[in-house]
């Protein structure tokens, strides 16, 4: 297993700070919404499984899965402890794959994205959180000698054009995306606050420079067609034969 422990479970204890807590509201919406019409069978939920991310989500099976064992929080509620490289579901067996900021706390998330197409159906969906690398964020982590506020290194950060290409190597269509949190990172709620304003005027002037960003993308299979069943084929030929013979008779 190549995953990096260290970054998922640090990811687990900055969830409940102040900035920590920024990011789960805003991220909490954008999924909700995105989640809420998707139907299916089957939705999973890869690791942060005490953040239930597929809450809105009306499927009847809904499965949750720590990415690490013995996880800093507990969830209240059954959970599979997962190798996110090495899924242990069968192949095209779910409709519906959430994966929050999972692939930036991987050694190798393109395996990641490989094992999200092997295992979600044709119009399958996946949606995805990450930090983005370009923000104000990501820029305080680049400069020397400031501590780190984040979980994830920056350069560790999958950004959202780079995520964009592996989905177009793998039949991924991007369905609908967002990038937010454009307050500067705060060690209190007080200054987050006071920065609330940013969050508008950012979403209007420089939307790619949010902190994170959510996006979802649905699984296309090349020459998918549905076929009718063979009577229903064969009711239709029966019928056109009946026609020819009935239009040749009303010629006399």
């Amino acid at each position: 297993m190549s995953f990096d422990q260290s970054p998922i479970v640090e990811l687990e204890g900055w969830l409940d700070s102040p900035c920590g807590r920024y990011v789960k509201a805003w991220e909490q919406k954008q999924v909700d919404g995105m989640v809420v019409n998707v139907f299916g069978y089957r939705a999973v939920q890869i690791g942060l499984p005490e953040w239930d991310l597929l809450s809105a989500n009306r499927m009847p099976y809904k499965d949750y899965t720590h990415v690490v064992a013995g996880s800093a929080q507990s969830s209240g509620r059954l959970t599979l402890v997962t190798d996110p490289e090495n899924l242990p579901f069968d192949s095209q067996s779910i409709d519906l794959l959430m994966l929050p900021h999972v692939l930036e706390c991987s050694t190798n998330p393109h395996q990641i994205l490989r094992e999200a197409e092997r295992v979600l159906m044709p119009e399958g969906r996946v949606v995805i959180s990450g930090f983005n690398p370009w923000s104000l964020w990501g820029a305080r982590e680049r400069v020397p000698g400031l501590e780190p506020l984040m979980p994830v290194a920056a350069h560790l950060q999958v950004s959202l054009p780079r995520l964009k290409d592996w989905f177009k190597l793998l039949s991924f269509e991007v369905d609908r995306g967002r990038f937010g949190c454009y307050a500067p990172p705060c060690l209190t709620e007080k200054w987050l606050q006071r920065w609330a304003f940013m969050d508008s005027a950012g979403d209007r002037w420089w939307p790619v420079c949010g902190a994170v960003y959510v996006v979802s993308a649905v699984k296309r299979v090349v020459g998918l067609r549905v076929i009718g069943p063979q009577w229903k084929r064969k009711t239709k030929h029966v019928r056109r034969r009946q026609s020819v013979v009935t239009g040749r008779h009303s010629g006399f």
